[in-house]
């Protein structure tokens, strides 16, 4: 339902495109990583996999899942609720590796968190968090990296300026853009695997943002 949501309700706040490596398989079973910009890039990003055939449980802040309505969906279509600096925090890897073995893909955010900017432009990911590499070191599972661009454009910066974003947007309807790219094995220590993942989101993001005309001469 959450991905099938975000496809029928994306149209109405930007255009979105989607792009994919040449051989890209989502296989179930594997790892989504994509780049974290914006709290609107969720609904971007699912509503991408679900037009490539994909619906992932996605790992995702538990304070979510209190919110009355988004909460049981969530709970109901085994998404996984992430507990930060909580003695539940390691619950969430437990839960994904469960989800991989049932043939269930899995979205992950590598960063953990979004940018603190407050501007509206592309910029790389920021770095990523270990939680990535234990994951696919634990399951052995294939990664696919997705990287995203125009989220921000949608909703950015300050609350006030996320709530006044998303009012706007029906009637701006910025550009998005979705790049998925081929699947890649995680091998080496958990500070190489991280680094592999990293690089491979960069240059999914950097394809997504160059669609937009939004690759800087630094993100170049």
């Amino acid at each position: 339902m959450l991905s099938s949501l975000a496809d029928v309700l994306l149209p109405a706040v930007g255009r979105l495109t989607v792009t994919a490596d040449t051989g890209t398989a989502l296989t179930p079973g594997s790892i989504i990583v994509a780049n974290h910009t914006s709290l609107a890039d969720p609904a971007v990003v699912l509503a991408a996999l679900r037009r490539l055939g994909a619906e992932p449980a996605v790992m995702a802040a538990a304070g979510l899942w209190r919110i009355p309505l988004l909460g049981r969906t969530l709970a109901r279509e085994g998404h996984i609720p992430v507990h930060r600096k909580d003695r539940r925090a390691a619950r969430c890897l437990d839960l994904a590796a469960a989800a991989l073995g049932e043939g269930r893909m899995v979205l992950i955010y590598g960063e953990g968190g979004l940018p603190l900017r407050t501007d509206a432009a592309e910029a790389g990911p920021a770095a990523f968090r270990g939680g990535l590499a234990r994951l696919a070191e634990r399951t052995g599972a294939p990664v696919v990296p997705v990287g995203q661009a125009g989220a921000r454009r949608i909703a950015s910066g300050t609350a006030g300026k996320q709530l006044a974003g998303l009012v706007t947007a029906p009637l701006r309807r910025p550009s998005l853009h979705v790049h998925v790219g081929a699947p890649i094995t995680l091998t080496g220590d958990r500070a190489a695997c991280t680094a592999k993942a990293h690089d491979a989101v960069t240059a999914a993001w950097r394809t997504a943002a160059g669609r937009l005309g939004e690759l800087t001469a630094q993100a170049r």
